[in-house]
């Protein structure tokens, strides 16, 4: 690679799927989640109150559902398939008895309160499942795997939060990570696109540019990514340099 002659990158990226990994902020989630819980609780216990009168007044399974927002287990069920959460019934009927999915007692027959059901709901258009994260990050990305995903989620370069027991992963995450492996190269790619261009360059050269700022980056878990675009330019310029 010819020394000498500064390559100015004229290129400039300004991706919004990039500003919104930036700005996820797991402990302003934490907190939010913290207060949806105890307004859940508070919700809950007056609920339990309620259920207690109907049950004393021999309300009909109807009059629960209809008029005070009160689900059987079949009926938040569907509830909740109607709404978009895929689960299966035996899976949700297992987070009932472990307590996971809080409910009310009238008489002998569990009820979930809508405002449960609502949280799920919200929490799934916000967030995946570990394996549903690592599914989808694997459409962009098929050689990274299961064992290797966890590895970034233990280590903090996959933002992810617990809601219980259950660890979740903010889709905004996931959808700028499979962003970024459509359209950026790591550090190794670039240097592998710039070999089969012809031009060499060592790897302790090129991470010196990307320090002094002269190649156009960004930083995502703790790793580096270029642009296509910019990558692009850099070739262009590089060979045009060596003619």
């Amino acid at each position: 690679m010819p020394r000498g002659k500064k390559i100015i990158i004229e290129t400039e990226i300004d991706d919004d799927f990039v500003d919104r990994f930036k700005s996820i902020d797991v402990g302003e989630i934490r907190k939010e989640r913290e207060k949806t819980e105890k307004s859940l609780s508070s919700s809950i216990g007056n609920v339990f109150k309620v259920a207690q009168n109907l049950y004393r007044q021999k309300a009909s399974e109807d009059e629960l559902e209809g008029k005070h927002d009160l689900y059987s287990v079949r009926s938040a069920y569907d509830y909740l398939k109607n709404s978009g959460v895929f689960i299966s019934f035996r899976a949700f009927g297992g987070r009932i008895e472990r307590g996971t999915i809080p409910f009310v007692k009238v008489g002998r027959k569990r009820y979930i309160p809508k405002s449960v059901l609502d949280d799920i709901t919200s929490t799934k258009s916000e967030f995946y499942t570990v394996k549903e994260a690592y599914e989808n990050y694997k459409k962009s990305n098929p050689k990274i795997n299961f064992r290797a995903f966890i590895g970034r989620i233990e280590k903090g370069s996959i933002p992810s939060v617990k809601f219980g027991t259950r660890r979740l992963v903010p889709r905004d995450a996931v959808d700028a990570l499979t962003h970024i492996s459509s359209n950026y190269y790591s550090v190794s790619q670039a240097i592998k696109e710039l070999h089969k261009g012809g031009i060499r360059i060592k790897r302790n050269a090129f991470e010196r540019r990307l320090d002094r700022g002269r190649i156009p980056h960004v930083k995502i878990g703790g790793r580096r990514f270029i642009h296509e675009e910019v990558l692009s330019e850099l070739v262009g310029k590089e060979s045009s340099l060596r003619k």
